[in-house]
């Protein structure tokens, strides 16, 4: 082959002929010699896509997950249309000016969250009303009655000993003083603001508003007072000279015993029942329920519910889902709750579902 000529000139080949014009080459960059090196390098395995096989108890999970919520959806539409059918049934209630007409509320879990006496225990062990004896015994009853659900006379008689002797020979205006504490610490923010504002229409109707509760009639009384109520019906200790003697009048106001309160005050007060209305989260409460024209199932626990639905009567749901869990004592609050609890035992323990 010949070689170029020393005289070659740019424009011409070597051997004399015109050269064609080459495009100007740019000089590569890292980022393009970068992409060379990686051209050819092959992925990791572990970065690629992996399917694991579901196991039968992922698939068991996974169904479990879709179920519940497939159900809550549920829950909350028939929640909902429970809610509208009952506001486009009912006549407008209550009725501007009868006098002839009250309105009857429970306490736990209707007008408040929780138990009141729950609340009231955890500030009397704030305020060193327990010894730690009293507080192993009065959390054994307190379990015992959550598992056993039910109303041994015998151990009522136990538990509502207990907490009678907690308060006495303290004096009356102790514990009122104390509660109008304990209401603020502990109650104040726990009170349902559905519950309130159909309370208040009642009040704005010009009725009159009772709280009906097994909690301390002292305890009732402040609530009612604090909400601006009429007033409270509750369970009565016995006081001799401004001082508890360990004693109650009578039974725990539970149940039955409230519907008699209730027809009772009615009597006094000149009420037609029939014009009346009653509020309450609780089958134990059908009793007086069942006195009034205008039954009102709050937070319903199943039976109530199921009741209500059967009988016709009125559903409020004011909890974040509709089987939202009672709050009663919370199984996690910790020593000072088990102290409450026991406190509030005279009457919390025949709450129990």
């Amino acid at each position: 082959m010949a070689r170029p000529s020393p005289d070659h000139r740019p424009g011409r080949s070597p051997f004399g002929t015109p050269e064609a014009p080459q495009p100007d080459t740019p000089s590569p960059t890292p980022a393009h010699r970068l992409g060379a090196a990686l051209a050819g390098v092959r992925a990791p395995a572990w970065l690629g896509r992996r399917r694991r096989p579901a196991t039968a108890r992922s698939v068991l999970a996974g169904e479990a997950a879709a179920e519940a919520a497939r159900k809550t959806s549920q829950e909350a539409e028939e929640a909902e249309a429970e809610q509208a059918e009952g506001a486009a049934e009912e006549p407008e209630f209550p009725v501007v000016g009868d006098d002839r007409a009250a309105a009857f509320f429970d306490l736990d879990n209707t007008v408040m969250q929780g138990a009141a006496l729950f609340h009231f225990g955890r500030g009397l062990y704030k305020r060193h009303f327990f010894h730690k004896r009293e507080l192993a015994r009065f959390a054994w009853q307190q379990i015992y009655f959550r598992l056993a659900g039910s109303e041994n006379p015998e151990h009522m008689a136990d538990v509502r000993n207990s907490a009678l002797s907690i308060v006495q020979g303290h004096r009356v205006s102790e514990l009122m003083s104390i509660g109008e504490e304990i209401y603020d610490e502990y109650m104040a923010e726990r009170v349902w603001p559905g519950t309130r504002a159909l309370a208040q229409a009642h009040l704005d109707a010009g009725q009159k508003v009772w709280l009906v509760t097994a909690a301390p009639v002292e305890t009732a009384t402040i609530i009612a007072r604090r909400l601006g109520l009429t007033g409270a019906l509750g369970t009565v200790a016995e006081s001799v000279g401004g001082v508890y003697t360990g004693k109650l009048v009578g039974e725990p106001l539970h149940g039955p015993a409230k519907a008699e309160a209730v027809r009772a005050l009615a009597a006094a007060e000149g009420l037609q029942l029939a014009r009346c209305a009653a509020y309450s989260d609780s089958a134990n409460d059908i009793p007086m329920l069942s006195l009034v024209g205008h039954p009102y199932a709050i937070n319903p626990d199943g039976r109530l519910r199921k009741h209500a639905r059967e009988h016709g009567w009125r559903l409020r749901d004011y909890r974040t889902g509709r089987k939202a869990v009672r709050i009663g004592i919370p199984a996690a609050a910790g020593v000072g709750a088990l102290a409450g609890g026991a406190a509030a035992a005279v009457a919390l323990q025949r709450r129990r579902r």
